[in-house]
């Protein structure tokens, strides 16, 4: 079944792909037309980022509720992810941003404040990195990553559309009833189905990494001090 689902996966996201370049059209509004196309993958990973970002504080929470170091285990797989997909978010939107406004970066509010998100959890797996002790890494990260989680609802659509806030982004084009026609809803809704499992087989294969890492180094230290 496992087996099954993967390749599912695997089709599913093939078919995004020849979807994405040959049966969605180019779109009126856009400098070069065809670049509309890049909406179908840069806000998928956008919108899949920020449910990593979310889910890891879930996990975060748990681990502080909890103590079982198996929540911090899925919180930092997801972390991991919500990275990820936030620089391949960067990448896509770079590439648009390069093509319209003819600078691959431009001090767009939207772009700073996702460049404050990647400063966010590069720092997240530098602390990790610098914590030896298990349980002490994991109660400090825990309260970080919770803090990384709140900032991401504020820094991705809070802080970019307050009243004030000038911005090139284009609004209103996924949830507007007019903002796509019916190619670019299914193609993009499929894309974002499809990145959305992607990120959660990466995560869960994570986990396994992470929990028998974890035993395999139980063993060593037992068989050590049996030694």
């Amino acid at each position: 079944m496992k087996t099954f689902l993967k390749a599912l996966l695997g089709v599913w996201m093939v078919l995004v792909i020849i979807g994405a370049f040959t049966f969605v059209p180019p779109a009126r509004g856009f400098q070069v037309p065809a670049l509309a196309r890049i909406m179908i993958f840069h806000v998928p990973q956008a919108m899949t980022a920020t449910l990593a970002s979310l889910l890891s504080g879930v996990f975060a929470l748990r681990y502080l509720m909890r103590r079982k170091i198996i929540e911090d285990m899925r919180a930092n797989a997801a972390a991991m992810i919500a990275l990820l997909f936030w620089v391949l978010t960067t990448v896509t939107g770079a590439v648009f941003a390069k093509v319209e406004w003819g600078a691959y970066w431009n001090w767009d509010p939207k772009q700073e404040c996702i460049f404050v998100l990647l400063l966010i959890y590069f720092a997240y797996f530098a602390l990790r990195s610098a914590i030896g002790d298990v349980h002490k890494r994991a109660a400090v990260c825990a309260g970080y990553t919770l803090f990384a989680a709140v900032s991401v609802p504020f820094l991705t659509y809070v802080l970019p559309n307050a009243p004030g806030i000038q911005t090139n982004h284009p609004s209103g084009v996924v949830f507007s009833m007019d903002g796509m026609d019916s190619k670019y809803k299914l193609v993009f809704w499929s894309a974002t189905i499809g990145f959305a499992a992607l990120a959660w087989w990466i995560y869960r294969l994570s986990v396994q990494i992470d929990v028998l890492t974890s035993a395999a180094m139980a063993r060593l230290r037992r068989t050590g001090a049996a030694g």
